[in-house]
């Protein structure tokens, strides 16, 4: 405890180089806290609007499904088994033909997947309700990225074709009932959403289905009659693969800050022993062993840091505060980006992250500040005391 208020004094006593370290160490850890807080904000928002959106809490597909080949949508449907027939009839899974079609705006011809849905189900958000229609027209919900690049509103009509399960094509007007907005691409560009019962009615598959959507009330957590069961990490995969990605850019940029705020400790510890040998060499003619020297001038580094997150709690917290609840504002273009995530991300900061970010602040100051003492151990005290380095 001596020593640790004798390195607070002599780090006090050293003036504006002090602060100017401090200054620069606060403002790293600061930074630090605020992109991590933004990577677990856009984390965790990305994941709940995934679940709510596309994925429930799980999937079942048919074993000839895989969303990311559409040449195997033609024979990826049937009829689904008892066991999850009973679960559809609970509301514990709602059903998901896809299939693949063509619309033609202002002439244009554009591909989409046309999935057709329960209007009843509550699994997922999206606004299946807009498709309760009383029209003798076929009617569909389209998202605001793929309106968009097909320059389609509410209420527009546009042509689709479409081909049935024995491979003929047919085509219809449909009405656009409702364009949503979502921060989930993969529900929403290049898709028609439509009501099942009327799409298994135009495709000539009767009862079919291509994937179904489970929620947390759904018994089932394994594959069933040949039916392929999907949880939370298999879906997630790409979006966590994402996150870890980010996570790895994060570790060079604030490694690159934390070596620029860092080198000015190791270049002020290093002038400092320079210029206290005969400070050094009094406290070791006093009794100091070399060792508590040492341990001195390391908590005096160290000292650096700790003093530094106090200033930050100071400063940054109304600043963290401020910025949790107005967020960062993203380009226009991320919606284009296929990503997850909204218009404006909103941080959150987890104890976790914090405490994490001050154990590696407060960590490499103390070894950064521990290379440049180590002579001190070596030194001879008469020379020392005559200001001369061994």
């Amino acid at each position: 405890m001596l020593l640790l208020k004798t390195a607070f004094k002599n780090i006090l006593g050293a003036g504006k180089r002090t602060w100017l370290n401090v200054t620069v160490l606060s403002f790293t850890f600061v930074l630090m806290v605020a992109y991590n807080g933004t990577i677990d904000g856009w984390k965790l928002d990305a994941r709940r609007e995934t679940r709510l959106w596309e994925t429930g809490a799980g999937q079942f597909w048919h074993p000839d499904y895989d969303r990311f080949d559409v040449f195997t949508l033609q024979d990826a449907h049937g009829l689904v088994p008892p066991t999850l027939q009973n679960c559809i009839q609970n509301g514990s899974l709602t059903p998901i033909l896809v299939t693949q079609g063509v619309i033609y705006p202002q002439g244009r011809m554009q591909n989409v997947l046309i999935k057709g849905i329960d209007p009843e189900q509550d699994i997922v958000q999206i606004p299946t309700w807009e498709l309760r229609q009383n029209t003798d027209e076929i009617t569909a919900i389209t998202g605001s990225r793929t309106a968009q690049s097909a320059r389609l509103q509410r209420g527009d009509r546009v042509m689709l074709r479409w081909r049935d399960k024995n491979g003929a094509f047919d085509a219809k007007e449909i009405l656009i009932a409702h364009v949503f907005e979502t921060k989930v691409p993969t529900v929403d560009i290049g898709q028609i959403w439509m009501d099942l019962t009327q799409l298994r009615q135009m495709t000539n598959m009767p009862l079919e289905t291509t994937y179904l959507i489970a929620s947390d009330r759904c018994p089932i957590y394994s594959d069933t009659d040949g039916w392929i069961h999907k949880d939370l990490k298999f879906l997630m995969a790409d979006l966590d693969s994402m996150i870890r990605g980010n996570r790895v850019e994060t570790i060079i940029i604030f490694s690159i800050l934390l070596a620029i705020a860092l080198l000015a400790v190791f270049d002020t510890q290093t002038l400092s022993i320079f210029r206290r040998q005969r400070e050094i060499g009094t406290y070791v003619a006093l009794g100091m062993t070399p060792r508590r020297v040492t341990h001195l001038f390391t908590l005096e580094g160290t000292c650096f840091s700790l003093l530094s997150i106090l200033v930050s709690l100071v400063w940054g917290t109304p600043a963290m505060a401020l910025y949790a609840q107005i967020g960062y504002k993203m380009p226009k273009m991320v919606d284009d980006m296929g990503v997850v995530m909204g218009r404006v991300l909103y941080p959150v900061f987890q104890p976790s992250s914090i405490f994490t970010s001050i154990v590696i602040v407060v960590g490499l100051s103390a070894l950064i500040s521990y290379l440049p003492t180590r002579k001190i151990a070596k030194q001879n005290v008469v020379e020392a005391l005559k200001g001369k380095i061994v």
